[in-house]
């Protein structure tokens, strides 16, 4: 055989190996990936991982993508990539359970009529709006359920993964999420409570009318001694006459692995506005909502005697009489800012504010054993003032004066998790005695479950120490279009509790995701460059600035001497002349030195961005052509070097 039929035999042999390796990865090496990102972006996380590995059902998803609209937008296209290789890797870990579809809704198009009719919102990126860019998600199930997010923001970049596993988290179960709220408040009827509903003065807060638009609401009574087993999230809402074995309910529910939002409060200022019978004040103890004994469990404290006052986030408030009334900042009513919220947590990541009055501080116990997450703060700003201040007619002004000096950061609002005990060691409460003429004789034994002591799974509990924030005042404006009332937030007060109720009611694996880094990655040393450069121009500038001012002054103040004397800029004498000349000429170097700083800033950051590229475009290529040349030559040498010997 000779060698020119060897050498056919071998291409053919590889070819077909090449066919056999391409099979064999396409079939057994699908699942296999290799995320080199320095924050794995394209790595799902193990609670991701944990809902797709739990599918029982397929999931069909739908990205609509202007692809070819979006080619004009560089960040958009790039993002739009990201999203989908994301999905790409949801539908290789769901092995067949989840179909991925990606559609081009180009305009006036069937598909973009589909989008539309599924929630995807359109942008417009041209000036007259009429090619509209969509990029959003749609995923239903076997039994029509259908989930959709209407447009990926970049802004929410960090949360991508968890608002895709979220979207089939809801697929998996489609029921409304049952939240068990127990209160005080009179949240169905309003104020005046069901004396005022039949007079026809009915008014619901604002706040159960919007959660009732996304949840299964259940009014719980006050005195119950159980919780039901299908509520997923149970709302805590102004504690202040619960009995014990309400105490005990929910200290066993939290126990059990229940998720739940608590809210209290030093000084609730609602009950403090209403007059008590003949017009006297309700007493000062009652003003707070506090559970002492569950919050000793759990590991926190709250001081009930002190509300937290922050200056810096102060609301402007209306103060004084007559002629002398006036816009005073009341440090007691709190507008939180993006500033003083975890932007890390899914639950105060995309609120714009929050509004808080007389809000207490949160705290860890030193012998706890969970973790307390901060998820709204106080500015560093903050002082712990006592209550009576706000009893009677508070003086925002004489707040304001105890706040001049010092303070620190209190938080407001937290996250809790870790194993809890039971407030309850020496077992439930004794049941009341029963009321005069009843007799439970006749009622059937009840078998009781044994009573927790420890929790049987990490809690999941997020704190709020404010009930005021609920009220409608502190949040929503309510205004009259064509006969109906509308209500307007000017505050995300509602979709902070919303978002806590979502958060909670997902699974464990859910609830465990958070933020992740963006695909963004800035060249840090620009970065730095950047920074370094204008705090020299900063600095150079004040400098700079303050001898223009001088020097303006002063030829202000030589002007002014010759207008006073009658005498013209002309008739001035020489040496002035000249001063103010010289004056000028120092302004025009002063700006010209100014102007060459931020020219050689722009040249040094110009030099290093072309660097990097070059390095990118040119370097890399070459240093690759040039190892594969070194490696011909290197084989050449030893096929000679062979055929020598």
């Amino acid at each position: 055989m000779n060698r020119r039929v060897l050498s056919m035999a071998a291409l053919g042999v590889a070819a077909v190996l090449f066919l056999a390796i391409n099979i064999l990865s396409q079939t057994s090496l699908r699942q296999a990936r290799l995320d080199l990102t320095a924050d794995q972006l394209f790595t799902l996380s193990q609670g991701t991982r944990n809902i797709l590995a739990s599918l029982k059902e397929p999931v069909t998803l739908k990205l609509f993508f202007s692809e070819k609209l979006a080619g004009a937008n560089p960040q958009l296209r790039t993002y739009g990539q990201r999203v989908r290789e994301i999905l790409e890797e949801y539908a290789n870990r769901a092995h067949g359970l989840i179909r991925l579809q990606v559609i081009d809704p180009e305009p006036y198009s069937d598909a973009e009529d589909r989008a539309v009719e599924a929630g995807v919102q359109g942008v417009p990126l041209d000036q007259d709006g009429s090619k509209p860019v969509y990029f959003g998600l749609v995923g239903t199930n076997t039994t029509d359920n259908q989930q959709t997010i209407p447009f990926f923001s970049q802004d929410r970049e960090a949360f991508l993964e968890y608002d895709i596993t979220k979207l089939v988290y809801a697929l998996t179960d489609p029921k409304k999420t049952v939240v068990g709220v127990l209160t005080d408040m009179d949240l169905v009827y309003g104020a005046g409570g069901m004396m005022a509903a039949m007079r026809g003065e009915e008014h619901p807060y604002a706040v159960l009318e919007q959660l009732r638009q996304t949840f299964d609401i259940r009014m719980l009574k006050s005195d119950l001694t159980a919780i039901d087993k299908d509520v997923s999230v149970l709302l805590v809402l102004r504690p202040q006459k619960l009995s014990p074995q309400a105490l005990y309910a929910v200290d066993q529910y939290v126990l059990a692995g229940g998720r739940a939002m608590v809210f209290v409060d030093p000084y609730v200022e609602s009950i403090a506005d209403q007059a008590g019978p003949g017009g006297v004040p309700v007493p000062g103890p009652s003003h707070s909502a506090t559970l002492p004994l569950l919050f000793q469990a759990w590991g926190i404290d709250m001081d009930a005697g002190h509300f937290v006052a922050d200056p810096k986030l102060a609301i402007q408030v209306a103060f004084g009489e007559g002629a002398r009334r006036r816009g005073v900042p009341y440090a007691a009513w709190l507008m939180v800012t993006p500033e003083t919220l975890n932007k890390t947590d899914v639950v105060t990541a995309d609120l714009a504010s929050l509004t808080f009055a007389s809000a207490g501080a949160l705290s860890k116990r030193p012998d706890a054993g969970i973790v307390l997450t901060p998820l709204v703060t106080s500015s560093p700003r903050a002082k712990l003032v006592d209550v009576k201040e706000l009893q009677g007619e508070p003086n925002p002004e004489r707040l304001l004066a105890q706040l001049a000096a010092g303070g620190q950061t209190y938080v407001l609002a937290a996250r809790l998790s870790g194993t809890v005990r039971t407030a309850f060691p020496d077992g439930p409460p004794s049941a009341p005695a029963p009321a005069a003429g009843e007799d439970h004789k006749a009622d059937a034994p009840k078998t009781e479950a044994k009573p927790l002591t420890v929790s049987v799974q990490p809690a999941n509990l997020i704190v709020v120490a404010d009930t005021d924030m609920l009220e409608d005042r502190f949040w929503v404006q309510q205004q009259n279009l064509l006969g109906q009332q509308l209500s307007v937030p000017f505050a995300g007060n509602a979709d902070f509790i919303a978002n806590g109720i979502d958060n909670l009611a997902g699974s464990s694996d859910l609830i465990g995701l958070r933020g992740r880094a963006g695909a963004s990655r800035p060249f840090q040393v620009v970065e730095d460059m950047h920074r370094a450069a204008g705090e020299q121009v900063l600095a150079r500038e004040q400098a700079l600035r303050k001898k223009l001012e001088q020097a303006e002054r002063q030829i202000a103040d030589l002007e002014g001497k010759a207008n006073k004397a009658g005498a013209g800029g002309a008739l001035l004498p020489k040496d002035e002349q000249a001063t103010i000349e010289r004056f000028r000429a120092e302004v025009l170097a002063t700006r010209k030195e100014l102007r060459s700083v931020q020219h050689t800033l722009n040249q040094d950051i110009e030099r290093l961005s072309a660097t990097v590229k070059v390095l990118n475009i040119g370097a890399v290529p070459v240093l690759v052509a040039g190892f594969a040349l070194g490696l011909a030559a290197w084989r050449a040498r030893r096929r000679s070097r062979t055929v020598r010997e």
